[in-house]
């Protein structure tokens, strides 16, 4: 049955080896369960809720590209976009995580109908490479910084700047208006969080340097331990590390769809659907190369399935009560193990499934212990930054400022943005403007009016 479904032998691999395949893509990127509802939980939702989402829409959705596609790709939810999500979308804009669900779900929806019009592959190939390596890189950026403020590592204050005697002088005794600076520092490293945050980052690069599977899982479980041993992390009493997952605490069909209309989220819904485009994308056909699936045309026979169903993640998340499920790069682990088909994918996918019955480790896991796994995320999406080309100042500037926007604004969608308008705006000042896709200039014209309709 498996042989038939999976087409094992044509793809020259066997169970066995799919089975481990599996294994090793959930060991490398079962963190999500865990940093996931760090996240979210920073923007108010309940962390039990989000890890069900978690390991539900990363299994169904993972199950579904293994058994409907037959490729050895697992998804789930998204670092990045979790971080969009929460960050700028809740915590920045003031929105409601019910609303910014209500959000995910329609990108989802014009997910899917960017698929099926086959727009979806028009607007991957427009976008100027270097703009999708700056994206990538930034969004690294971004989450290293969420994954330092996580770990105590840096600290943000404000101070008070006082007025000048000249100005007191010049107020006659009217008063001066107090001004304000927000100071970026380093943390206290005698404080025992940071302390342990420092130790998980150290142990998690030391595994990832000595190419130790799994090593930011093992990263988060030994850091947690350790801080259990300094006192940090508290049991309560009549722990036990497995139970029957609760599904009385959970944000299924929580979203709300129509405030998200109502309040015009449209610039939201667009970097939703604008970043989880080129990442899918990437991963698509990154992992499809490496696991040998391009036929003798150079063609991918299924990417257009795989990209229905990765689509189709997006709003099933959002309906379970999670940011954008999106395709992993750590795939490319159980690739690596010698996974080929959609086996690899399934087994991955069940054993998401079986992590519900292992919540209360959650509830466990101190930001001190997820961190570090933000952190090196971040490493690891600085790879891209060696494909832009600075040497031409039309390509650079652009992807420059959509790396440094995103972290410093603390919003993905300020660095798109920006680098949607700079790119073709200096392709044109240069005399170039043919090198520039016509959807660009239709985004940037997008853009500029976002911006001016939110001046007004």
């Amino acid at each position: 049955m498996l042989e038939k479904l999976f087409a094992l032998s044509a793809r020259q691999t066997d169970v066995k080896t799919e089975v481990m395949a599996g294994i090793t893509t959930f060991m490398t990127m079962a963190y999500i369960l865990f940093v996931n509802p760090s996240i979210l939980g920073a923007a108010g939702m309940d962390k039990n809720a989000v890890l069900l989402a978690t390991a539900i829409g990363a299994g169904l959705v993972t199950i579904m590209m293994g058994v409907f596609v037959n490729y050895p790709i697992a998804l789930a939810p998204g670092m990045g976009l979790n971080a969009f999500y929460a960050f700028t979308v809740v915590l920045g804009m003031g929105v409601s995580w019910q609303v910014a669900l209500g959000a995910v779900f329609i990108s989802g929806l014009i997910f899917i109908l960017l698929t099926v019009t086959h727009i979806r592959q028009l607007l991957v190939e427009g976008m100027p490479a270097s703009l999708k390596y700056a994206i990538t890189v930034g969004i690294g950026l971004f989450i290293t910084v969420v994954g330092l403020k996580l770990s105590g590592l840096m600290t943000i204050r404000v101070s008070l700047i006082p007025p000048t005697l000249e100005k007191l002088i010049a107020s006659h005794g009217n008063g001066t208006p107090m001004h304000f600076e927000t100071i970026i520092a380093m943390g206290n490293l005698a404080d025992p969080p940071v302390l342990l945050a420092v130790f998980g980052l150290i142990l998690t690069g030391v595994l990832m340097a000595r190419r130790v599977s799994g090593a930011m899982l093992v990263g988060i479980f030994t850091t947690t331990l350790i801080g259990i041993a300094m006192g940090v992390v508290k049991i309560p009493a009549g722990f036990s590390p497995v139970s029957i997952p609760d599904f009385s605490n959970n944000a299924f069909f929580a979203l709300d769809i129509a405030g998200a209309l109502q309040m015009g989220l449209m610039t939201i819904i667009f970097t939703f659907t604008f970043v989880e485009l080129f990442d899918t994308m990437g991963t698509l056909v990154g992992t499809a190369t490496k696991a040998g699936l391009v036929d003798k045309d150079g063609k991918f026979p299924g990417i257009g399935k795989a990209m229905l169903v990765d689509a189709t993640g997006v709003s099933l998340g959002a309906v379970l009560g999670t940011s954008t499920i999106t395709a992993f790069v750590e795939s490319a682990a159980g690739v690596g193990a010698g996974g080929r088909t959609g086996l690899t994918a399934v087994v991955c996918g069940i054993l998401f499934m079986l992590a519900l019955f292992f919540t209360p480790l959650a509830g466990l896991i101190p930001d001190a212990a997820t961190a570090p796994a933000l952190i090196i995320v971040g490493a690891l999406m600085m790879e891209s930054v060696k494909r832009i080309d600075f040497d031409d100042f039309t390509e650079a500037l652009p992807a420059f400022l959509t790396i440094v926007i995103m972290p410093f604004t603390y919003s993905i969608a300020n660095g798109i943005s920006v680098g949607l308008v700079m790119y073709p705006l200096l392709k044109l000042v240069s005399g170039r403007a043919r090198e520039v896709h016509w959807i660009v200039y239709l985004l940037a014209v997008l853009v500029v009016m976002r911006f001016v309709f939110l001046a007004e």
